[in-house]
């Protein structure tokens, strides 16, 4: 028993040998394709299992089926087999448009407790500006130590809501919204918390608290971007990149 990699990154199985072959037969799948065994968590080329491999019992794919047809193949046990394609990877501009919205979803997350701070909140930024101690007393510290709470709330709750959608979809609400996602870059799957998340997102903002060298690696991390493989530099610490959904 089998379970490859379709052309959406998606895992799709298990199923039997004999079924795969099938789909190599029928030019829905081909030697390069992502698949592991049943017990195993390495994944490898079809062609590098003896099952498939050439003079393995696999008739080769017809001439005029193409290797990545848009078809999808019918799966055993009500699996629904996805061609195997090339992803896509995401336009630059997509991409900050993505970080745009996740950012202003941010904001507005924290938006009422900045509210119920009100002229608490602008006194206490006033005085900060001007390089004054302000008074927490004088202008209101009731309604900043609540506004505080509800603003960081806000954000908490935001917080979680992306991390579970990016480690379990590979996409935050910004991602999701314009169509795109993260993937792993060897096999294309979910990235999960670990690739996603931790190493994409919290390594990189751990970098950037660094003092001088936060700063030069936000300017490499962004120029990466301009690079063929269009993979930012915590893309290639993460061993993730953005494709098209």
């Amino acid at each position: 028993m089998f379970t490859i990699i379709g052309g959406d990154g998606k895992e799709y199985g298990p199923v039997t040998a004999d079924q795969v072959r099938a789909w190599i037969a029928g030019g829905r799948a081909n030697l390069d394709t992502q698949a592991k065994a049943v017990g195993s968590d390495e994944w490898r080329r079809l062609g590098d299992y003896a099952e498939f491999a050439p003079g393995g019992g696999v008739p080769p794919p017809p001439l005029s089926a193409p290797p990545f047809p848009a078809a999808a193949a019918p799966a055993a046990a009500g699996f629904t087999a996805a061609a195997p394609t090339t992803l896509v990877p995401a336009g630059r501009i997509v991409r900050l448009g993505a970080a745009v919205l996740d950012s202003l979803l941010a904001s507005v997350a924290i938006l009422p407790g900045i509210l119920l701070m009100g002229p608490s909140f602008l006194a206490l930024v006033t005085a900060y500006t001007r390089g004054e101690q302000p008074d927490i007393a004088a202008i209101g510290g009731a309604g900043l130590v609540l506004g505080g709470l509800v603003a960081a709330a806000g954000w908490f709750v935001q917080f979680v809501i992306q991390v579970w959608l990016i480690s379990t979809r590979g996409q935050s609400i910004g991602k999701k919204l314009l169509g795109i996602r993260i993937v792993k870059f060897a096999d294309h799957t979910n990235p999960g918390f670990l690739h996603g998340w931790f190493l994409r997102n919290f390594i990189r903002g751990v970098i950037q608290m660094v003092p001088y060298i936060g700063f030069v690696f936000a300017l490499v991390n962004l120029a990466f971007i301009f690079g063929e493989q269009r993979r930012c530099l915590h893309d290639l610490i993460a061993g993730t990149k953005v494709v098209n959904a």
